[in-house]
């Protein structure tokens, strides 16, 4: 709460210098009402005992995405106008969640100042994922950490996940990564935002888009990159800051020599890049022989042009961010085709890497399917061969691809139950699939990439909203976590 009060003083210069006195008002008295309420509540329960800290701290992450968010709201129903607290509730939890779902669909514009506290709190929402999937998730072995556990199961009890620190205190652990980390998700937005500045962009577009790709929110002032000024070269820039939502390795690299072996090796990033190429070449190739028949000079740039649009979309809904690169729509009339949304929802579905801030089933257990998968037909084969490659692989292909497995249950079921409510709303069985694939693996932007027409969150309903943010913390804490806190040993002590 203390650091979403202090928040709400970045927008306020912004918006007195674009004249928007209202604006700046409203956040700078947020910005002081909840400040001096926080450091009440502070003083109030600083004391306080806590028995469970696991439990208190899984209570307070699901107490961080359904309750802070309507602190958030405040500013905004006063800056917007006539923007109501259910409106800008949903939009908050949306941008906290990083999914970047918005109601500002371009009808209206809300000022700078606004997008810019959209942009922020996504971007602190990646900045809280980040630290609490170190220090809290990893330690009792959920958010994808299940899957490399030496013990399989959740059982609510913090146990030491593969790579995970043994610290009984959760709140040291917060205070530790939180401070390692800080200047390393800053460092990097900055630069990002600097290359961003270099391209030609604004310097609020840029800000906003640099926060977006490293909180993977996908949230733009201008309805993505294609709407900006910074062009392919743009886009150039943040498809390198892509690879942070792969693989927590790639924000953990200190440029050893142990480091470039462990990047090249790791498991989830290896597996991203293979995915994203294989679906690129996939794309391509559709999109090469719809457009056979040209002629070769005309096909040959266009072909190069829909090759850099397949790369930056495929990579970015891989990674949640939801960014379609200004190409695609290019790609989709060279050849003439219409553009493939399932593929779209199938890479959102698979997400990124554990312990980062994109959402999806996560890379990790992907791959531990993938070679569960491999090892069952190398035994159709020789019914009497031994898997190798150690003792840590055959975690991953047992015990880690039956937890992935349930997980993978898990979230269908969850698919379904959202469908289902969303079908209630009067939605019909396309919209409420895409829309429940955008909220549950948190790309947003897939609403307006996957289906045909576009899907409005304006448009929706009051009841559909809150099942989408619902469906939004749900997919963010992930079905395992509800399932620890509903854990009857999670209470007993």
């Amino acid at each position: 709460m203390g650091i979403g009060a202090l928040a709400m003083l970045v927008p306020v210069p912004v918006a007195l210098v674009d004249n928007d006195h209202e604006a700046a008002r409203a956040f700078f008295y947020g910005a002081l009402l909840f400040g001096m309420l926080t450091t009440l509540i502070g003083i109030a329960t600083v004391n306080n005992a806590v028995k469970n800290q696991a439990r208190s701290h899984l209570l307070a992450m699901l107490g961080c995405y359904t309750a802070l968010p309507l602190m958030l709201a405040v500013p905004l129903t006063e800056a917007v106008p006539d923007l109501r607290l259910i409106d800008a509730y949903f939009e908050m939890v949306s941008c906290l969640t990083t999914t970047g779902a918005t109601i500002f669909d371009g009808s209206a514009d809300p000022g700078p100042a606004v997008h810019l506290w959209r942009a922020l709190v996504g971007w602190l929402g990646g900045y809280f994922l980040w630290v609490t999937a170190i220090a809290i998730l990893a330690p009792m072995n959920l958010g994808g950490f299940e899957v490399t556990a030496t013990q399989g199961g959740v059982t609510g009890r913090a146990r030491p996940a593969a790579g995970a620190t043994t610290t009984a205190d959760a709140r040291e652990r917060l205070i530790r990564f939180g401070a390692q980390l800080a200047p390393v998700y800053l460092g990097l937005t900055a630069s990002l935002w600097v290359l961003m500045l270099l391209t030609g962009e604004g310097p609020l577009v840029a800000a906003c888009h640099a926060m977006a790709v490293m909180a993977t929110s996908g949230i733009s002032p201008v309805g993505g990159v294609e709407g900006g000024a910074s062009g392919l070269w743009g886009e150039f820039m943040l498809f390198w800051f892509f690879a942070f939502a792969f693989s927590r390795r790639t924000f953990m690299f200190d440029f050893r020599p142990e480091s470039w072996r462990g990047l090249v090796g790791d498991l989830e990033f290896r597996m991203g890049i293979a995915i994203a190429w294989l679906v690129t070449a996939f794309l391509i190739a559709r999109h090469w022989m719809g457009a056979y028949g040209g002629s070769v000079d005309e096909n040959g740039i266009a072909a190069l042009k829909a090759l850099w649009g397949a790369v930056f979309t495929v990579t970015s809904f891989l990674t949640t961010t939801g960014f379609t690169s200004g190409e695609w729509a290019a790609a989709r009339d060279w050849s003439g085709l219409p553009s493939p949304g399932l593929i779209l929802v199938g890479l959102a579905v698979f997400g990124g890497g554990v312990a980062t801030t994109a959402g999806g089933v996560k890379l990790l257990r992907i791959y531990a399917l993938y070679k569960h998968g491999v090892r069952e037909m190398e035994k159709l084969i020789h019914p009497s061969s031994v898997g190798g490659a150690g003792a840590y692989a055959r975690r991953i292909r047992r015990q880690g691809a039956q937890i992935a497995f349930v997980f993978f249950m898990l979230f269908a079921l969850s698919v379904a139950v959202v469908m289902v409510a969303l079908g209630l709303t009067g939605l019909d069985f396309e919209a409420a699939m895409v829309l429940t694939v955008a909220a549950l693996t948190t790309t947003g932007p897939l609403a307006g990439a996957a289906a045909d027409p576009a899907l409005s969150y304006a448009a929706l309903g009051d009841d559909a909203r809150m099942v989408l943010a619902a469906a939004m913390v749900l997919g963010r804490l992930e079905t395992l976590a509800i399932i620890a806190l509903m854990n009857p040993e999670f209470w007993r002590s």
